[in-house]
């Protein structure tokens, strides 16, 4: 071999040997599914257990059936990393307050919610947005690097990014980081028994009380949802859920009154409800912003339903923003939007008088 063949060799194997050192790993198969005749597989992860031809991918986008097996397509593929955002703003207002989070997200999801504020990210495919692979091992090492102690999975479904989310929340685990989500909790109990292990804390959207909202708004059932509901609970899984308010769909008085009730006689008065206001986007750009009034009437029945804690969420300012003790009354956190102005919460309780307060504070 003459020395231009030579060096024409080393170039040729020094350009792949950086090719494979960067290069995807293949991707990853799918947990929970099982084979069936023909190739096809039946997708075990979500309500919607869909029947995936070869070649073929299930209702998110991002599982996708190769010759009898499935794979999570989205797996490490991250559209958002490393943005530190206030704890608060997942919502988690009963999980140590003031602490920023790691959030990361990758595209797809298993509903398609009319009024999606993060539609560019969760209602693409993989292939159609802009993302940075990254393993479990080295999100991990991220995150300690950051200096951060809590990993966020947020913004479009962790439900569809399962694979990734339960290794990376494993590892987490191990090096004694502190895990989150929030979710549309639109996932079967088996995965969700086998992920709850290794997340500490999940903020959930109740997006509606009727199963006919779910349907016409979101393409989902509410009867899933509520099953999450009570498996986290279950579970001792730090909870809070989200239920944004839209003005004509899901306001009713009566409505309310009903899921409020639900929560207090299934997961207990102390459950933080954040009653969100809605600002027109996505496919329902034709609506008005939810009025302020409507939210506040909406918690008053919250309030007389029984529950202990009711936020109104998107309105910077508001007095309801802040934490009340349910016992003296006295506000025992300010906040001014996400931001802890004043924490009046000593071991767990209200300094004023002594009471209890749900939630983990250190």
């Amino acid at each position: 071999m003459g020395i231009t063949q030579k060096v024409i060799l080393l170039v040729f194997l020094s350009y792949f040997s950086v090719f494979f050192l960067y290069a995807e790993p293949l991707p990853k198969e799918a947990l929970f599914y099982n084979t069936i005749e023909n190739k096809s597989v039946q997708c075990q992860l979500c309500p919607r257990r869909c029947f995936i031809q070869d070649k073929k991918r299930g209702y998110c986008g991002v599982r996708k059936n190769q010759g009898g097996s499935l794979y999570a397509l989205s797996f490490g593929k991250l559209v958002s990393l490393n943005d530190v955002d206030p704890i608060e703003k997942k919502p988690l207002f009963h999980f140590l307050p003031g602490q920023r989070t790691f959030s990361i997200a990758t595209a797809g999801c298993n509903l398609k919610c009319k009024f999606c504020q993060n539609w560019e990210i969760s209602q693409k495919r993989t292939e159609e947005v802009e993302y940075i692979y990254l393993s479990p091992e080295d999100l991990i090492q991220k995150v300690k690097d950051s200096g951060l102690k809590i990993i966020a999975f947020t913004y479009s479904e962790p439900v569809i990014f399962y694979e990734y989310m339960l290794e990376a929340a494993k590892l987490a685990k191990k090096e004694g980081l502190i895990t989150v989500m929030h979710s549309n909790g639109y996932i079967n109990e088996q995965p969700l028994k086998e992920l709850v292990k290794y997340i500490d804390a999940a903020n959930i959207d109740l997006k509606g009380f009727k199963d006919d909202y779910y349907v016409k708004l979101c393409e989902g059932s509410l009867g899933p949802v509520l099953e999450t509901l009570k498996v986290l609970r279950q579970e001792g899984v730090h909870l809070e859920i989200t239920n944004l308010v839209l003005p004509g769909f899901n306001d009713d008085p009566k409505d309310m009154e009903e899921m409020c009730l639900w929560i207090k006689e299934n997961l207990g008065a102390d459950t933080p409800l954040h009653l969100s206001r809605f600002w027109p986007t996505y496919k329902l750009f034709n609506l008005f912003p939810t009025p302020v009034d409507t939210l506040e009437k909406s918690r008053d029945i919250a309030k007389a339903s029984g529950l202990s804690y009711v936020y109104i969420g998107n309105v910077v300012g508001h007095a309801a923003e802040n934490t009340y003790c349910p016992e003296c009354g006295k506000v025992i956190i300010e906040r001014k939007g996400y931001f802890i102005v004043e924490n009046n919460i000593i071991d767990g309780k209200c300094k004023f008088c002594g009471e209890k307060i749900y939630g983990r504070w250190k």
